[in-house]
């Protein structure tokens, strides 16, 4: 008989610009953690796979196309979500709107408006930074490049991973205004309600430089659920340190 594992699959929900591809080795390594775990990695619309679709200026909206699509991938709930900053806010919403849907949440350098002012949510060091990649006249890889700077801590001695992540800014080029689309369903999106009526863990990185960590400390305050913090990762926690967010994800799932 199939276990747990196996008929309530992970689904994986990245954040602002990013797709499918960029969760990296991440997948496997949730995989190891937990064995026999099915791992999705839909995109959210406008990006990756879903590039050529408009991307939504509401977070409801963006979990509406999110249920379709896993619907019409058969794949059906209930889901455990782990979810990386906008991907978090998808996540709390699908949860509190359909709980049915939603067996657990893990939210990784989240952010809601209903704890945290924008300023942090956004810390504004990075403000000409993102005007500096939206600028259409910016090649990709120099759009990577500042990206990787800006949520990774990893350090990237030769290059590789610019060289992919422009690789699949080719593959996959998004329309014109979608990263401000997405940005805007994030600034909207408050989070007011409580706790979703779901087990939630929240993952951070102290060393995050796009989100301040103290947005996911909040969070954990006002809804009194577990943080579990990385002393030196970045916001792209599953890049800097996939395998410690792995084995947080398989520890909280024994003691529950």
């Amino acid at each position: 008989m199939a276990g747990p594992d196996t008929m309530t699959p992970w689904v994986l929900l990245r954040g602002l610009t990013r797709e499918a591809r960029h969760w990296g080795r991440f997948p496997e390594a949730l995989r190891e953690a937990i064995p026999g775990s099915r791992v999705l990695t839909p995109d959210l619309a406008g990006f990756g796979a879903r590039a050529g679709v408009r991307s939504p200026t509401r977070v409801e909206a963006i979990v509406e196309a999110l249920r379709e699509d896993l619907r019409e991938a058969a794949a059906s709930p209930p889901y455990r979500l782990l979810a990386l900053s906008l991907g978090g806010m998808v996540a709390v919403d699908w949860a509190r709107r359909h709980p049915s849907e939603v067996s657990a949440c893990v939210l990784v350098n989240a952010s809601l408006g209903a704890f945290s002012p924008f300023h942090r949510r956004l810390l504004p060091r990075n403000y000409a930074t993102l005007l500096a990649i939206a600028w259409p006249g910016t090649p990709d890889s120099r759009k990577e490049a500042l990206i990787h700077a800006m949520t990774s801590n990893r350090p990237d001695t030769d290059g590789e991973i610019v060289r992919t992540w422009a690789r699949y800014r080719t593959e996959s080029p998004p329309r014109g205004g979608q990263a401000i689309r997405q940005l805007l369903a994030a600034a909207r999106y408050r989070g007011d309600g409580g706790p979703p009526p779901v087990p939630v863990l929240l993952l951070a990185g102290a060393g995050d430089r796009l989100v301040d960590p103290a947005c996911s400390r909040a969070i954990a305050r006002g809804w009194n659920v577990p943080l579990r913090e990385h002393p030196t990762a970045g916001h792209d926690l599953p890049l800097d340190a996939g395998d410690w967010v792995a084995e947080q994800v398989r520890r909280w799932r024994d003691e529950r």
